[in-house]
């Protein structure tokens, strides 16, 4: 069979690729640049059989998302950062309520309001920390939109599997260009669909460990008794508050979800790297830029690659710190004030870490990474 491939954009890709995932539910609020999100959904899933809800604010999105989900649904909303700020809140009770929804930040220039239809990379620490406590992260970066399509589809399966939110980060050059996209044949992807009890319903705890850390998930409506709240709770869903010994046991299984998996969650990019002395560290669009400025380098005889996090969260700080010994710099490329930096900092050991940022609503161009890697190779 032939090879089938269309013409989309990356918020197009985004909704066909859930769509494939299994998607049934969306809800949203108008906002750029993700708002054909929320348009092409609108159109797509009542052919499905699928429901769409236009929401009155964010914060009303994200919640429909959570209730659906309780009911069995696949769930996605999609936004951009002022809409994530608003979601914090639930995004916190989705984590500890062990809610499976994916949500997608088609990031734009801010802070607040910013440049709506600039794109940016500034929310990669929001997303990791903005709804507050310890809790797991799983964070999913595409730099293309055929990769856009498969990494939705992945986030759903992620979500899934381990009963909790998955975000998508986009961005809004990534969200409104067109390419060309090869369309996977069913049989290569996977669809993982949440694991159910398989116990008596009135036998039934909502939060009971199986053994492998993600407990069976029963849909509201079929019987099995729910109890759920955004407070500490036992196995049974609930509270625990002067219980610290279970406290403790919570938040810890919850964690384990993400660290005990991280090589089923994690995945990343390597390009050149084999005999690389500078590695440059670049996510989503801005690592198509930085492989231009590696061929350009490579011309000139500079070794130079490339270590791209699909997975932003949980980071692949393994591979990095392999990396870090092997190389004499490592360059992150980033368009804000230097958020990636920070976290290949920390995994870097003692390798000397750069940065070239640029946080002014415009992708750094392959020219601007080159000229930083020309200065590497003269001065040190």
């Amino acid at each position: 069979m032939e090879d089938r491939f269309a013409i989309m954009t990356g918020n197009e890709a985004c909704v066909r690729g859930a769509v494939v995932a299994g998607m049934n539910f969306f809800a949203g609020y108008p906002i750029t640049p993700a708002t054909e999100i929320a348009e092409i959904a609108s159109a797509l899933l009542p052919k499905k059989d699928g429901k769409f809800m236009q929401m009155e604010d964010e914060i009303a999105s994200i919640a429909a998302v959570i209730g659906a989900s309780f009911a069995g649904a696949k769930a996605m909303t999609a936004t951009s950062g002022p809409g994530i700020s608003l979601m914090q809140e639930n995004l916190g009770f989705a984590i500890i309520a062990e809610v499976p929804i994916v949500i997608v930040d088609v990031m734009r220039q801010g802070p607040c309001q910013g440049v709506a239809t600039a794109p940016a990379q500034g929310d990669f620490m929001q997303t990791k920390w903005g709804t507050h406590g310890d809790h797991p992260v799983i964070a999913l970066a595409p730099a293309s939109v055929g990769e856009v399509y498969v990494e939705t589809i992945r986030a759903f399966n992620l979500a899934e599997k381990y009963r909790t939110p998955v975000h998508i980060l986009s961005d809004a050059m990534l969200a409104h260009m067109s390419e060309r996209v090869r369309i996977p044949e069913a049989k290569e992807y996977e669809i993982v669909n949440r694991k159910t009890p398989t116990c008596a319903k009135n036998d039934y705890k909502p939060y009971q460990d199986d053994g492998t850390g993600v407990p069976p998930m029963a849909k509201f409506g079929d019987g099995y008794k729910w109890y759920v709240s955004g407070i500490i709770h036992d196995e049974t869903g609930f509270p625990v508050t002067n219980e610290p010994e279970q406290i403790g046991l919570q938040i810890r299984r919850l964690l384990s979800k993400v660290e005990n998996n991280r090589g089923d969650i994690e995945k990343y990019e390597e390009y050149r790297t084999e005999d690389a002395e500078i590695l440059l560290s670049a996510v989503g669009m801005v690592s198509r830029s930085a492989k231009a400025a590696i061929d350009q380098a490579r011309n000139e005889g500079i070794r130079v690659g490339l270590l791209r996090p699909i997975t932003l969260w949980p980071f692949p700080e393994r591979r990095l710190a392999e990396l870090a010994g092997q190389v004499r710099t490592i360059v992150t490329c980033e368009m804000n004030e230097g958020q990636l930096f920070h976290m290949v900092r920390e995994s870097a050991g003692g390798t000397n870490v750069r940065r070239v940022t640029q946080n002014n609503g415009k992708i750094i161009s392959a020219q601007k990474i080159l000229t930083t890697i020309r200065e590497l190779q003269t001065n040190d």
